[in-house]
């Protein structure tokens, strides 16, 4: 009987050791841990998922790389078999880089678009109105670049003048849209503001202008004070004159839709 009671007692202990051990085992008598997602377990996901320091900066490093040589690689051009010392090729790639950033330099003297009676002057044809942030920070730009260079230049508001707006879209070839600003050197067309900025910012702008004559320092239209803009001498801006022989009230044929006129001492 006793020997019976202790075999009772030594079953209940197994039985309760492998309850308490199944955490650690599975059915097949596998550990739990290798059979979970290998993203939990903590040392695959710190070495899979952390990076240090330096692993970053050298992938850094080569991302700076890679771009310096996408950058070199645009300017230089690769060798061929008719040409293969690299000082011809240098200068090759010199020659075709410079006619890329000289391009619209190149559409100057190639313009087909003209504006008759502008060949001694530089013309921006411009808005004064803020409708549009974009359109009025774009002729705002051209207008301080060309005054930075302190050249005379015939700025026709087209928002102040409606003929202006008729002038610009016959010489554009009568185009449902023209953006604005627009720009004629010497009778040739130059185009917007991107294409006055980016031959600021390579110095070919400086070129162009240099037959124009510069005026003095702070130089302000007395007549204007730079407004290109008068009101009417005749009907002093009403538009409006009384006809005594017809006994009525008529148009104003001196000035414009606004009542103004152009300024006879910066806008002839």
């Amino acid at each position: 009987m006793a020997g019976l009671e202790k075999n009772a007692e030594l079953k209940k202990t197994t039985t309760r050791s492998s309850f308490f051990s199944r955490s650690m085992t599975t059915h097949h008598g596998r550990p739990v841990a290798s059979s979970l997602n290998p993203s939990l377990n903590r040392t695959t996901s710190i070495t899979k998922y952390y990076t240090p320091v330096e692993s970053v900066g050298s992938s850094l490093k080569g991302k700076v790389k890679d771009l310096c040589r996408l950058f070199e690689g645009s300017k230089s051009v690769k060798p061929t078999s008719t040409d293969p010392t690299p000082q011809k090729q240098q200068k090759l790639g010199k020659s075709v880089l410079s006619e890329s950033r000289l391009s619209p330099f190149l559409s100057l003297s190639n313009s087909v678009t003209r504006l008759p009676g502008t060949e001694d002057r530089i013309v921006v044809f411009f808005t004064s109105l803020r409708g549009i942030r974009r359109t009025y920070e774009d002729c705002y730009s051209v207008r301080m670049i060309f005054r930075g260079f302190r050249v005379w230049i015939d700025e026709r508001d087209v928002s102040m003048d409606a003929a202006y707006r008729k002038e610009l879209q016959i010489a554009m070839g009568e185009k449902s849209c023209v953006s604005l600003p627009q720009v004629f050197i010497m009778g040739k067309y130059v185009g917007g503001a991107d294409v006055i900025k980016s031959l600021f910012e390579i110095g070919e702008l400086a070129k162009i202008l240099k037959a124009f004559p510069v005026r003095e320092p702070g130089f302000v239209c007395r007549c204007c004070g730079d407004v290109r803009f008068i009101p009417c001498l005749n009907c002093s801006g009403s538009k409006k004159l009384y006809d005594e022989d017809e006994d009525r009230v008529r148009r104003c044929p001196d000035c414009n839709e606004n009542g103004l006129i152009r300024c006879p001492d910066c806008s002839s």
